[in-house]
């Protein structure tokens, strides 16, 4: 393992995660881009953001329907469907691609490009800007003259607290 790496495995597990911020946080920046946009996060909306946040883990849309059917029995796909373009439109979550599934977006504040990484083992997805990742792509794709619509980077492996905790087995 490098130094680097070892220093983030270190930096991940001095730091506490405290979850409860990260999801009031999420669902307070919702609420005021949906104000200050003059766009409507209905009831319906602000639960499937708020299950979304329940973890850092990329969730399914029938699994939302799932959670979502105890609170609201008349929900159907297309109510999940709906609410999950909407929360797409506004920037407030993510699509993770190679999975079919969704997660919370950490920069919904503002218009960015995406690097999402994928854990194998606890299935966590962790979102980072990686500007220099995303400068070196922008330039391969000036000199290819590829016009680039939109761009997310979805890369699978182990995640720091899983390395730590399975003693780097894989």
């Amino acid at each position: 393992m490098t130094t680097h790496a070892k220093a983030n495995l270190h930096f991940q597990k001095s730091s506490e995660h405290n979850h409860s911020n990260c999801v009031s946080e999420a669902l307070g920046t919702a609420e005021h881009l949906c104000i200050e946009r003059g766009v409507q996060l209905t009831p319906i909306r602000h639960k499937v953001l708020e299950l979304i946040w329940e973890s850092h883990k990329a969730v399914k849309a029938y699994e939302l329907l799932d959670r979502l059917k105890p609170l609201q029995q008349a929900a159907k796909p297309a109510t999940i469907y709906r609410a999950l373009d909407f929360l797409i439109e506004q920037g407030l979550i993510h699509r993770v691609e190679s999975l079919n599934a969704f997660v919370g977006c950490r920069s919904s504040g503002h218009q960015h490009e995406q690097l999402l990484l994928i854990c194998k083992h606890c299935h966590e997805v962790e979102e980072r800007s990686a500007p220099d990742v995303m400068t070196a792509l922008s330039q391969e794709f000036r000199q290819a003259g590829f016009m680039v619509h939109s761009k997310a980077i979805e890369v699978h492996g182990i995640c720091a607290k899983c390395l730590e905790s399975n003693g780097n087995q894989d």
